[in-house]
């Protein structure tokens, strides 16, 4: 597969890739943070967004809502593996040097607790490896005003070099 298929065809507004590649990891986390790149529409589908970044470390805080429900009406497990995948991975991508990109490989999310409709969370991702070709971080997903944690993570990120012009 063309690793131009990894990218949306209409980027409404989001960066291309060699927009992203001209910068380090690091730098296109910030510029996201501070509003110079725009957001992951992913954010405004989950209800969470970018709340810090630093080297080696990125957290986003929101809420699950009812769209966000399994048939039980609680909240569904894709939304805890989304919120995780996020925090993790883009904590490997402030370690992505200048001229390369990355991807999730895998990830595993450990479910401790229903998170409550509407309770503010935030999920943290820290680095605990970042070589070459691969990254490697975990994540906790907090809440915000009980400072209990509902879910735990770990992810494997494939770091590519990619050519620029």
């Amino acid at each position: 597969m063309p690793h131009d298929q990894f990218y949306a065809s209409n980027h409404e507004g989001l960066l291309k890739e060699e927009q992203i590649i001209a910068m380090s990891g690091l730098d296109f986390m910030k510029g996201i943070l501070l509003g110079n790149h725009p957001a992951p529409p992913m954010c405004k589908t989950m209800n969470f967004a970018l709340h810090d970044v630093a080297d080696g470390f990125v957290s986003f805080q929101g809420s699950p809502s009812f769209d966000h429900c399994n048939p039980l009406g609680t909240v569904h497990g894709g939304w805890y593996g989304t919120v995780l995948d996020s925090c993790m991975a883009c904590a490997v991508m402030t370690r992505v040097p200048k001229g390369s990109v990355y991807t999730t490989l895998e990830y595993k999310v450990n479910i401790l607790r229903p998170i409550p409709l509407g309770m503010m969370v935030q999920a943290v991702g820290k680095v605990d490896h970042a070589g070459r070709s691969t990254g490697v971080a975990h994540g906790e997903i907090i809440g915000c005003e009980t400072g209990k944690l509902y879910a735990t993570g770990s992810t494997t990120c494939i770091i590519m070099r990619r050519e620029q012009n």
